[in-house]
């Protein structure tokens, strides 16, 4: 209780936020996957609480169909952005200025119908939260890939979904493919998703939420609840992505943002399961390229010379 009286003298303005005065935005990062966001679109349409704007971060006028906008009930605003997951992030921040709450999704997130409403009530009833992740009720980044069409039939046949009491717990880190941040802890702690990590942004939510949690709670909430296709199309390479691996734990773990357990727990697990995999691998996982991506990281490492941005030439 302490802590919430400090906070209110701190920043009253975290207090006073009146259900019919937020605004709540949905920010989306995307490259090279037109079909899917122009079906993952007017499945926000279906919030109860509709966003009061969708705001696009693409890397190419093609990347985007404006054509359907206009049949959508809330405004949808496309920005332009170099290529970069964390670059793309941080143009949608800059371009909220006067937003209370950014709900960052991937371009492949569906959002169960009551999600936009319950993390706006989430944040009205826990004013020291900074950022809130939901339950993926089912991941297809694990497998080949979900479509939207069998994504959306899992939503209607989810689990009675609970009340918002009892149900947030703390978690080291938000899951990137859903982050409701709020924007109040961004401007006061000037947060920025690092652009130290291009591409494809590997753990960038990681780095975030841990920035974060200096000015807030990060939290998760198990009713809020989505399915995250996990499309392939436009993905990092293999080798790419390997390099990641090792190399964007190992720049968190020197940062700070990242503690030895949890980055050598991350660099372990992958390089273990791209060995063992390399010779049967997934046939939507390219093990081989990872596993090379991985051992051209440690090399890296042994000779002085890792760097996350090193995967621009690979």
């Amino acid at each position: 209780m302490l802590h919430l009286v400090e906070m209110a003298l701190r920043q009253p303005e975290l207090f006073f936020m009146p259900r019919d005065s937020v605004r709540l935005v949905v920010g989306i990062p995307t490259m090279g996957r037109r079909h899917v966001l122009s079906a993952a679109l007017p499945q926000i349409a279906r919030q109860t609480r509709i966003p009061d704007e969708v705001v696009i971060c693409a890397v190419a006028e093609s990347d985007v169909d404006e054509t359907g906008f206009s049949d959508l009930p809330f405004p949808v605003r496309v920005l332009m952005s170099r290529p970069g997951s964390c670059r793309q992030r941080n143009g949608i921040i800059d371009a909220t200025p006067t937003s209370d709450i950014v709900v960052f999704l991937d371009d492949d997130f569906l959002m169960e119908p009551s999600y936009l409403a319950r993390v706006e009530q989430l944040f009205i009833m826990h004013p020291d939260i900074a950022v809130a992740t939901g339950k993926v009720l089912a991941d297809g980044i694990l497998g080949p890939g979900i479509s939207v069409a069998d994504g959306a039939r899992l939503l209607e046949s989810r689990a009675d979904l609970g009340s918002l009491s009892g149900d947030v717990q703390p978690i080291y880190n938000a899951y990137g493919c859903n982050m409701a941040v709020r924007m109040s802890a961004v401007r006061r702690g000037d947060l920025r998703f690092d652009e130290n990590l291009p591409l494809y942004g590997w753990l960038e939510d990681v780095d975030f939420s841990r920035m974060a949690s200096a000015h807030g709670r990060v939290v998760t909430l198990g009713s809020l609840q989505g399915i995250h296709l996990g499309i392939k199309v436009a993905r990092s390479s293999g080798m790419r992505l390997g390099y990641s691996q090792v190399a964007n734990p190992i720049y968190l773990m020197r940062k700070g943002t990242m503690n030895v357990r949890h980055a050598l727990y991350q660099m372990v697990r992958n390089f273990a399961a791209n060995t063992v995999r390399a010779w049967r691998p997934e046939p939507w996982v390219d093990r081989r390229g990872r596993l090379k991506g991985n051992l051209r990281a440690i090399g890296d490492l042994l000779r002085g010379r890792l760097a996350p941005q090193n995967v621009r030439n690979l």
